[in-house]
């Protein structure tokens, strides 16, 4: 498994520079009404601010505090290592596609990550900067990566892990063999820029659906072959030769959409929310000037998961509504049951996978939703939905 983020070929090529222009384009343009630019202090690192229970949001939105966190993490960086010995791309710049995926899949990309695991995992983590960055947020984080096709032999993360005090576990993998993960189950894995190096990329989607609830995956996909024959109407991968793509020979499989689609769905998966970037109208599997990439956010057919949207409820007059949805993830039924700012339990709902409308949601009061199992006696998931003040 190489080290990959979104545009790398593992060897510092700006051959791909095309894409991550795109990418740091749809950076910089995205701000909200009302956000202002994170404090480098916003960027330190403290044993309180890892506690999932204990994390306190700032101001700042999350690119913002992403931006000040590559900042800080870069001054680290060069106060232990020369430029050259650490991962030349800027990892935390997924964070505005990874926010979008999760609003256009009527999610919160941090409620996401805070499920009942309480663990998420970024695999392909080369210097750990989003694995350490989601730590920084209150998650407890594995990084995960092949120590042998690392970037640095993944040394720069076990530097940052040591200078940050950091409790994020560093997990040496690879993706190809017939990996296990000793039973592990995330709420969300950050698979970024490692689908087309993969060599059996079946294996290892099927494998994460049974482990986590959510998945976050990019990856570059291709509209036609590189002498122009159409490949986006077909669910189809094409087989690259060993140098036909930046000379780089663990590039393995470019899919079409279709072909990504197809895959993700017969892998265990929904599809929530697609976004792509770069070019999104005659690219090919080759040429660096036509490189396209997908964002997917998905969720597993296999794992239990529960969701409410909107949420929070927006604000207004009377009661708000939400839509809960679930999936007990097994052929039984399961047992949706709310408990208003901490009382008593009410059943709600009872089936094995459904939607259905909360229609009053007040202001001031928590609900937090549970889904169980058939008998009411192993929790699987829960979500707290609130109404918004203004």
């Amino acid at each position: 498994m190489q080290p990959r983020c979104l545009f790398t070929n593992g060897n510092g090529d700006a051959s791909e520079i095309g894409p991550w222009r795109a990418l740091r384009e749809f950076f910089v343009r995205q701000p909200r009404k009302g956000e202002g630019r994170a404090s480098e202090n916003n960027a330190e690192f403290d044993g309180e601010s890892r506690k999932p229970n204990g994390h306190r949001r700032t101001r700042s939105s999350f690119r913002d505090s992403a931006l000040a966190t590559e900042q800080s993490l870069w001054r680290i960086k060069l106060e232990h290592r020369a430029k050259s010995f650490w991962y030349p791309y800027p990892t935390l710049r997924n964070i505005p596609a990874l926010e979008r995926l999760s609003a256009e899949g009527g999610l919160d990309l941090l409620q996401l990550c805070q499920g009942i695991y309480g663990k998420v995992a970024d695999i392909g983590a080369a210097d750990g900067d989003l694995a350490f960055f989601l730590e920084k947020m209150g998650l407890s984080v594995d990084a995960i990566d092949n120590e042998s096709t690392n970037f640095n032999r993944f040394a720069g993360a076990q530097i940052l892990k040591q200078a940050l005090n950091s409790t994020v576990s560093i997990r040496s993998l690879d993706l190809d063999s017939q990996f296990t993960l000793s039973g592990e189950k995330y709420d969300a894995v950050f698979l970024l820029g490692i689908l087309y190096h993969l060599k059996n990329p079946f294996f290892v989607l099927e494998s994460l659906a049974r482990m986590t609830r959510y998945c976050f995956v990019s990856t570059r996909i291709a509209r036609q072959t590189s002498d122009g024959r159409p490949m986006a109407p077909y669910p189809v991968a094409y087989l690259l030769g060993p140098q036909e793509c930046n000379n780089d020979n663990t590039n393995f499989w470019i899919f079409s959409e279709e072909g990504l689609k197809r895959l993700i769905d017969r892998t265990g998966w929904d599809l929530l929310s697609y976004i792509t970037i770069g070019d999104t109208t005659n690219s090919n599997p080759a040429d660096p000037d036509r490189d396209e990439r997908a964002f997917c956010l998905l969720q597993s057919k296999t794992v239990s998961t529960l969701s409410a949207s909107p949420n929070p409820v927006p604000a207004g007059k009377g009661a708000g509504r939400t839509t809960v949805s679930w999936n007990s993830g097994s052929g039984s039924p399961g047992k949706i049951y709310v408990s208003v700012n901490g009382g008593e339990e009410s059943l709600f709902a009872a089936e094995r996978q459904d939607s259905r409308v909360a229609n009053w949601i007040q202001t001031g009061t928590n609900y937090e939703f549970r889904l169980y199992d058939s008998d009411h006696t192993e929790l699987l998931d829960k979500v707290t939905v609130s109404k918004a003040t203004q």
